[in-house]
């Protein structure tokens, strides 16, 4: 990634944040950031499919393993209290 290419995936990221904001939209820097330098790796030809793919399932991964942690915790200190 060049200078232009990261100038261009800081800029989309903190316009997507800001937009986002405004709407009243929870997002997660880290994961706009990610989107827009996967968009910039793509565009130019050096995105490694296998590294996306792993971003994706993590990303689809995230809340469901999440709701299931919280949910036995929530569990397990409900029958200890």
């Amino acid at each position: 990634m060049n200078d232009g290419q990261a100038l261009t995936a800081n800029l989309v990221t903190a316009f997507l944040v800001i937009f986002a904001s405004r709407l009243g939209l929870p997002v997660s820097t880290t994961h706009v950031s990610v989107g827009a330098i996967t968009g910039v790796g793509i565009v130019n030809g050096s995105a490694d499919k296998g590294v996306i793919g792993s971003i994706l399932l993590s990303w689809v991964l995230t809340l469901p393993i999440g709701a299931v942690t919280a949910a036995t915790v929530c569990w397990i200190l409900g029958a200890v209290g």
